[in-house]
């Protein structure tokens, strides 16, 4: 990372964030805001990425923003293409994503919420990186980081499409990393559980072990600074993983289809 002493004829510092509007995406982007940093923001909300984006320039980094549609997977890589060619990226962070659940009382999520989780949080994603990764490949450097859920590790009945679309994109990442290792390219995957985020808000009941946006932005900015192929946070959710690996299956589907989970309307 850059710091107060970057010269004024240093190219800046990228760091590109998908989902900067709000939760997770907007603390990253507070956290790499420092000056000598070009912040790049994408998000559905214009009025929340304008107000992030003057908050990271009153800390001494410049931004720009863009809001646009992640399930138009072409509109997203052709601004990725055009952003990278007039100033490299030096980190990609694809933090954006649905997490809509089985709508109260229905025995399946729509097919339109398949649709729009699968193009938002996998399709459009793993396109980018791939993107990405292949120019910082060419370049000799680069980090991209993938923000996929625990989710990822569990058969969530209520949410088939969620937890399927975060455990393509955790596979993919893994697959990436090994990839572009030799290249020294890292590709770092994110697996939170509860972050305080308007995504979990949303979210009526428990939510066990919830972490803060601000505290999931120290874990994440570290896990890719340090190159790291794998953060899952906080630490109960990594036993849950291993318990549910070897207690069988039928037993722990019964489990999921017990637990009532409720969402609320988006506002």
């Amino acid at each position: 990372m850059p710091d107060a002493s970057v010269s004024p004829t240093t190219p800046p510092f990228h760091v590109l964030i998908t989902g900067g509007s709000s939760g997770i995406g907007a603390s990253l982007a507070l956290r790499y805001a420092r000056p000598g940093t070009h912040l790049t923001l994408w998000g559905r909300n214009t009025e929340r990425l304008e107000n992030i984006a003057a908050d990271v320039v009153r800390k001494g980094a410049t931004a720009d923003t863009l809001s646009l549609d992640l399930s138009q997977t072409e509109d997203a890589l052709a601004a990725l293409r055009k952003t990278d060619d007039a100033n490299h990226i030096d980190i990609l962070i694809l933090g954006a994503g649905l997490g809509d659940i089985r709508p109260e009382g229905a025995l399946t999520e729509t097919a339109e919420q398949v649709r729009d989780i699968s193009l938002v949080n996998f399709t459009t994603p793993v396109t980018l990186a791939t993107e990405m990764a292949s120019r910082m490949a060419v370049r000799k450097s680069g980090r991209i980081a993938l923000i996929g859920s625990v989710a990822a590790f569990h058969d969530l009945p209520v949410a088939t499409a969620y937890s399927g679309s975060k455990a393509g994109l955790a596979r993919f990442s893994t697959a990436l990393h090994a990839a572009m290792t030799p290249h020294h390219v890292s590709v770092t995957l994110i697996s939170p559980g509860y972050v305080d985020t308007p995504m979990s808000q949303r979210l009526e009941g428990a939510r066990p072990f919830l972490v803060s946006s601000k505290r999931a932005a120290r874990m994440i900015t570290r896990a890719i600074g340090q190159g790291r192929a794998h953060l899952l946070f906080p630490w109960p959710f990594a036993v849950a993983r291993f318990l549910e690996m070897v207690v069988p299956r039928a037993i722990v589907h019964r489990l999921l289809r017990m637990a009532e989970v409720k969402q609320r309307p988006t506002q």
